[in-house]
């Protein structure tokens, strides 16, 4: 069970001080896993006792049985492929059932209104610069496909060729960062980079508890469940169509002429078998 669903299995039984709690927890999960007492009592502007009920009322003995539960969340989430194999986790998952709720709820999470922001730096950038880890490659390469059809200046940017590829940044850019938990510090470092260069940059990430969401303002949360001991690849691809498809939106009359000169660079070079008669 989540925090999201604890709080909404006694929801109606919250006071007014701690549904303010409840607000407040939502919004920024950190807070229950490294934060204090003390830090939540301020941020919500109510007396650490009450803190201590909100707990109690969640199932809990106390603040320090919450925050202890939070953190093994936070663990769990962060398991490695090798600790999924070896605690049966991999194989006992309902994996089917695992990607069907994911996928509704990166089709819930990416509404309309979220897409529009995500898609919008991309469609007024100059050049668009994206950036993942190992995990979340499949998302990055589908944005990838999908922007390069329908307009110029996109990159993938390679480990190998970070620093060249982030000194050529402006502010006119854009930036799209992929990452999942566990996850990688050069990615973070790279989209810290960006954004001191006032590059905009979209994060596409898995949680509140993620390093791109305390640093990246424009930024979405997934569903990322675990296929096996890896990651699954379907809500980070369904992301990237979703901002595709709105960014082909938004250039309008600039997407047709570009996908014509495609398709006579592939006749021309013969890339596709032509189908017979």
């Amino acid at each position: 069970m989540s925090i999201e669903e604890r709080i909404a299995a006694v929801n109606i039984r919250l006071t007014p001080t701690e549904r303010r709690i409840a607000e407040v927890v939502l919004a920024d999960p950190t807070l229950l896993a490294f934060g204090t007492v003390s830090d939540l009592s301020e941020r919500v502007r109510t007396s650490r006792p009450s803190i201590v009920r909100f707990a109690t009322k969640l199932g809990f003995t106390g603040y320090a049985d919450l925050q202890r539960w939070m953190r093994q969340q936070v663990a769990n989430q962060l398991a490695t492929p090798g600790q999924r194999i070896r605690s049966g986790s991999a194989i006992q998952s309902d994996v089917r059932g695992d990607i069907e709720q994911a996928v509704q709820a990166t089709l819930v999470s990416l509404d309309e209104e979220t897409v529009d922001r995500l898609a919008a730096p991309l469609i007024r950038a100059e050049h668009i610069w994206i950036l993942t880890g190992e995990t979340s490659r499949a998302g990055a390469s589908a944005l990838l496909s999908g922007l390069s059809m329908i307009r110029t200046g996109v990159h993938l940017i390679e480990q190998h060729n970070l620093a060249r590829d982030l000194s050529v940044s402006t502010s006119r850019d854009a930036a799209v960062v992929f990452d999942f938990a566990r996850y990688r510090r050069t990615t973070v470092h790279a989209a810290r980079a960006l954004l001191e260069l006032g590059v905009e940059v979209v994060a596409v990430t898995d949680s509140p508890l993620s390093p791109l969401a305390s640093i990246a303002s424009n930024w979405c949360e997934l569903n990322v469940p675990a296929v096996g001991p890896f990651d699954s690849s379907i809500p980070p691809v369904l992301a990237a169509e979703l901002i595709v498809l709105k960014t082909a939106a938004g250039l309008g009359a600039n997407v047709p002429p570009r996908i014509d000169r495609l398709e006579r660079i592939w006749k021309q070079t013969e890339t596709f078998y032509e189908s017979p008669g």
